[in-house]
């Protein structure tokens, strides 16, 4: 206003500045960083994996439970169409379980299921029956070279339900329920 004033007699307008408003300003600094900072890399520390796998009348399967650090859940079943027993198909549930795990980034995984044979056999707690179970714990040792560090632990049937309730879908031969992945394995 005293320029406005000083300067009335000299024949010069003087216009004033207009303010830009701070929210205005806090505005765009919050559009323009977000685009120009780098994402939030979510903390990919230990997924808890449930694995399950099962003989039927109508066929084999395996049932794979995903639990993310944020508690994200996926599901997923694998219905075998090849001769297999009932270790088989718990060793097809941890094999393709692992390999999910792999192409899904997960570098910490907690792998937990409900068939102590297989998981001793793995851990090297027991012996194995047949050259068909060592292919299967040493291609398990040859994906566990994938993981930053590798978690197996054995949990009672109770706590492994919702891997055990995919199974029973996939080896029976059941329609696949609606938000589930599913796969089709025809050889070992």
């Amino acid at each position: 206003m005293r320029w406005a004033l000083k300067l009335m007699g000299q024949g010069i307008s003087y216009a004033p500045r207009t303010a830009i408003k701070f929210q205005v300003l806090s505005d765009f600094i919050a559009e323009w960083t977000e685009v120009q900072m780098p994402p939030v890399v979510v903390d990919q520390e230990y997924w808890t994996m449930y694995f399950d796998g099962s003989l039927m009348k109508k066929g084999a399967g395996a049932g794979l439970v995903f639990v993310s650090p944020l508690g994200i859940c996926m599901r997923y079943m694998v219905r075998i169409h090849f001769p297999s027993s009932n270790n088989v198909a718990e060793y097809e549930a941890l094999v393709n379980d692992l390999c999910i795990a792999i192409k899904l980034g997960i570098r910490r995984p907690d792998v937990q299921g409900d068939s102590q044979l297989v998981i001793d056999q793995v851990m090297k707690e027991s012996s194995y029956h047949n050259a068909q179970m060592v292919a299967y714990c040493r291609e398990v040792h040859q994906l566990e070279d994938k993981f930053d560090s590798l978690e197996l632990n054995h949990i009672p049937r109770r706590l492994n339900e919702a891997a055990d309730t995919l199974v029973k879908a996939a080896s029976g031969r059941e329609l696949m329920p609606t938000g589930i992945f599913a796969n089709d394995q025809y050889k070992p």
